[in-house]
């Protein structure tokens, strides 16, 4: 099959490795798992010191609410209180509360002084209250007693001079903690959990936030995904202010690239044509001399224009997959090209068979070389029937081309795709073929193996390509 003139392309090396710029810092993780981590410590941090601060708060105000009703027996002791006429005090009015008559009730009082025997509520029965250091309090005392081993007591106390006494007298009150303590608790039990739910809601609403802040980010990224897959070639969505930018740069980027891999193709194809008319002439003339020479240029002219030839497919293939919207129809590709082969050998039959929907991300022009080059080498090595087959597997084309030819050895089927390589050199050809199928598949994303046919009995040629 004679080869029609290609577009020209530029040489592309996929081997070459572009020097990445070097980032300070650590750029990798999720950064959206990072920004909720900072949101999740700095919340926790602040609940935290603001729940013990909290916690403080109502404990003192609790504790202060406590002590105003010691505080308020203790004042109403000092009021009822009057001196006898031996010397000693006593209480003109019994407290109201009557706990101060039940045996370790838990609520006590006491008036002690100028070596007396104590004088103390019922409550204590033969226990009593001690100061825990020998001191004068003109003032109300206020602090927490374990004097009494099984009982934490809050007590306050006051020294007080009364009228027709010169004695100071001690007035102590006291109560059990437990009832503190258990106010204490419960608002503990209410504070803790509240403050939890509270840094879990504002940890969700970090999250939320951050995943609804990041969400142009996803826009991004099947913008992208789209132009890969061949839907668009910008990103074109309206984004918010602060991602515009980067995705104009980006847009400018693929703008750039497409400029120069124009430019380049453009140069490639015109060296490749301009090198091909003295080729031609250099064989022609070659031809036409037996001498030594004359095959040594013609060997060496053919070299040069299997390279060319193979060099200027792949870079026009290179070129073009980087035009993202590049869609063909196999069925289509097969019917011409099968017309073309079909007129070169009119003694094979070409038949085909198999899913006329199936599109390939291939460009035209690539894929009918791609089915060409496979059908000519069926048509040219089988002996006389070939039969092509369409198909789909997953994300990929298949596309099966069988001869009744003598097919390849499985030694052999590895090295017959490298360039240049022919098995049978009876028969006019380059060798170029099958190494331009694997290249240009290659660089599309597709891939070629060769196999033996079950139903012809001959070469099987298994051609893969990305399916649109």
């Amino acid at each position: 099959m004679s080869k029609a003139d290609v577009a020209p392309a530029v040489e592309s090396d996929p081997d070459a490795a572009i020097k990445p710029i070097a980032l300070s810092g650590r750029m990798t993780g999720s950064l959206a798992r990072r920004m909720i981590a900072i949101a999740a410590l700095w919340i926790s941090v602040l609940l935290i010191g603001g729940g013990f601060a909290l916690d403080q708060v109502l404990k003192t105000a609790i504790t202060r609410n406590f002590d105003s009703g010691l505080e308020y027996v203790l004042i109403a002791m000092i009021r009822s209180s009057e001196i006898g006429p031996d010397g000693e005090v006593r209480l003109i009015e019994p407290l109201g509360d009557q706990r101060f008559l039940e045996p370790y009730s838990g609520l006590y009082w006491q008036i002690s002084g100028g070596g007396q025997e104590p004088y103390r509520s019922r409550s204590l029965w033969e226990r009593s209250l001690t100061a825990p250091t020998p001191h004068v309090d003109n003032q109300i005392h206020t602090y927490d007693s374990i004097q009494f081993p099984d009982e934490e007591l809050r007590v306050l106390e006051r020294n007080v001079i009364l009228p027709g006494s010169a004695t100071n007298w001690r007035y102590q009150i006291a109560q059990s903690r437990e009832a503190l303590d258990a106010q204490v608790s419960a608002v503990r039990q209410t504070l803790i959990p509240s403050l939890a739910l509270l840094g879990l809601g504002l940890i969700i609403l970090a999250a939320l936030q951050t995943f609804y802040g990041l969400w142009p980010l996803r826009h991004i990224r099947r913008a992208i995904a789209a132009m890969r897959g061949g839907q668009s070639r910008r990103v074109s969505a309206p984004l918010p202010l602060e991602v515009q930018p980067m995705v104009d740069e980006l847009n400018a980027l693929l703008a750039h690239n497409e400029k120069q891999a124009e430019e380049a193709r453009l140069h490639a194809g015109n060296l490749a044509h301009a090198l091909k008319t003295p080729l031609t002439v250099l064989v022609n003339s070659a031809t036409s001399s037996e001498t030594e020479l004359a095959e040594t240029v013609r060997r060496e002219a053919a070299t040069m224009q299997r390279q060319v030839d193979h060099h200027l497919a792949r870079a026009r293939a290179v070129g073009r997959r980087g035009a993202a919207q590049a869609r063909a129809t196999v069925w289509d590709s097969v019917g011409s090209v099968s017309r073309a082969v079909a007129a070169l050998y009119p003694e094979v039959r070409l038949d085909a068979a198999g899913d006329k929907s199936v599109i390939v991300r291939v460009e035209r022009q690539d894929l009918d070389e791609l089915i060409g080059n496979l059908l000519e080498n069926a048509a040219k090595y089988g002996g006389g029937s070939v039969f092509v087959t369409v198909g789909r597997e997953g994300d990929m084309a298949e596309i099966l081309i069988e001869d009744d030819g003598a097919g390849i050895l499985p030694a052999d089927r590895d090295r017959v795709v490298d360039r240049g390589v022919r098995l049978d050199s009876g028969k006019p050809g380059t060798g170029l073929g099958l190494a331009i199928v694997r290249d240009v598949a290659e660089i599309y994303g597709g891939d070629i193996t060769l196999e033996e046919s079950e139903d012809l009995g001959g070469l099987l040629v298994r051609l893969r390509l990305p399916a649109g």
